[in-house]
């Protein structure tokens, strides 16, 4: 049986990329990916977190190559704006701020939801 709903992307993550709501589809993505087509052996949860880890990860360095292109160029106004995307993302990046979000535990630990 599965959920009707999607996995929900943690709250805090949410809050802190609203400024980036192609960011926030990509997690979605990822989760649902993991939703629709877990891989055995593995619970599901950590299959999840996973997920949001590797996408995270993405997110940051690539926000740390535009400050690296922002920098090449000199323009302060994009380095700051850059710098600052890189900041958040690696803030974002770092799973002690949403590993225990409690929707996205719930969604995954739920009995009888996935079944391995």
């Amino acid at each position: 049986m599965r959920h009707a709903t999607p996995p929900p992307v943690p709250q805090r993550l949410r809050e802190m990329l609203k400024d980036y709501p192609d960011h926030i589809q990509k997690l979605q993505a990822a989760l649902n990916h993991v939703a629709e087509k877990p891989s055995t052996g593995i619970p599901v949860i950590e299959q999840a977190i996973w997920a949001l880890e590797d996408t995270l990860e993405r997110f940051a360095l690539d926000a740390g190559k535009e400050t690296k292109v922002a920098e090449a160029n000199g323009d302060p106004l994009t380095v700051e704006q850059a710098t600052a995307r890189e900041s958040l993302m690696f803030r974002a990046a770092s799973k002690t701020v949403w590993v225990g979000d409690r929707e996205l535990s719930e969604y995954f630990r739920a009995p009888g939801k996935f079944s391995l």
